[in-house]
């Protein structure tokens, strides 16, 4: 079996918000532990919470490399995120988010080489969908929440937004013929997303975790990416 590594942010940690302890807490089920568990594969998870794919690039160390295996690289829920706390006082400005989308892009083009430099087969992920009421609800809940809502429009730009940067990360994968997980289309398959979702509507919980697990497993196994 191949080893894997993966490059990414909270998802790809496993982060969940525990509603009981009214914090971020680490899923031990997670994906990725279920993978590991389940294909008995040597994996090195690099992933960061609130990384973006630039950051990822800055911190990237050839030295984590392990030539012959696969290279996951999951981001754009933070490169697509907004500044909420300045837009609250004052919606009438300009904002940009943490990453344009063709930063983000270039960014992902950048590590595929680094990646395949280092003898890695890369793979790209595209950002899970958002729950947009919930993720603004959670994101307005210390801010002016109307004042938010001015300057975004409409409570679903939130989605809109946030999709681009799947719709990069696609665009990538066919410049630069990288394998993809679409994960984003794998959720949007199910129907509503609610019951996939942490109260902050952008991260996945256990039942999100476990069907992101089911569709990665088979895709692992279809494509013999591993073996």
């Amino acid at each position: 079996m191949k080893p894997v590594a993966l490059w990414g942010d909270s998802i790809g940690k496993g982060v969940v918000f525990d509603e009981t302890r009214r914090r971020y807490v680490i899923l031990k089920e997670n994906c990725m532990t279920m993978l590991r568990t389940q294909l008995g594969i040597e994996l090195e998870n690099h992933s960061v919470m609130g990384c973006t794919a630039e950051k990822a690039l800055e911190r990237f160390n050839d030295d984590t490399l392990i030539p012959g295996g696969v290279a996951v690289i999951e981001f754009g829920g933070n490169d697509s995120d907004m500044p909420w706390a300045d837009i609250s006082h004052a919606p009438g400005g300009n904002y940009a988010p943490n990453s344009t989308v063709e930063r983000f892009a270039q960014a992902l083009v950048n590590l595929i080489s680094r990646i395949r430099a280092g003898r890695m087969t890369p793979i790209l992920v595209t950002p899970l969908p958002v729950v947009s009421k919930r993720y603004f609800d959670w994101v307005t809940r210390n801010l002016d929440a109307q004042a938010v809502l001015t300057w975004l429009g409409d409570v679903d730009h939130i989605y809109r937004w946030q999709e681009r940067y799947a719709a990069a990360v696609r665009d990538v994968s066919r410049e630069t013929q990288t394998q993809l997980l679409d994960l984003r289309d794998a959720f949007l398959n199910v129907g509503s997303l609610d019951r996939y979702f942490c109260l902050d509507g952008i991260h996945p919980n256990a039942i999100g975790h476990k069907l992101m697990f089911d569709f990665v497993l088979n895709r692992f196994i279809e494509n013999s990416i591993v073996c």
